[in-house]
């Protein structure tokens, strides 16, 4: 199945991830680039992480034992700290 990213989003793919070997819980997409980016889902192996970047998303892996609350939201801000510089809006 694919999904479509928007142009300067983020999303999260936790409920996507159904290998139970993978060795993150959760994925954290950013779409940093003016084109929406189709991304393959489920996610079903690590290479899917590299396989997405080459498509020029930013995917950052949360293990076990991170934060995923304080990973997201850097990553909001980073994207925000963007989309400011670029004057995009959230309406945009």
């Amino acid at each position: 199945m694919k999904f479509v990213m928007s142009p300067y989003h983020i999303i999260s793919l936790g409920g996507y991830i159904v290998e139970w070997d993978f060795p993150y819980r959760n994925l954290i997409i950013v779409n940093k680039t003016p084109e929406p980016i189709k991304l393959e889902i489920p996610v079903y192996n690590e290479e899917w992480i590299e396989e997405h970047r080459a498509l020029g998303l930013e995917v950052i892996p949360v293990r076990q034992e991170d934060n995923y609350l304080q990973m997201f939201k850097k990553a909001h801000a980073e994207l925000d700290i963007l989309k400011s510089k670029l004057n995009i809006s959230d309406d945009d």
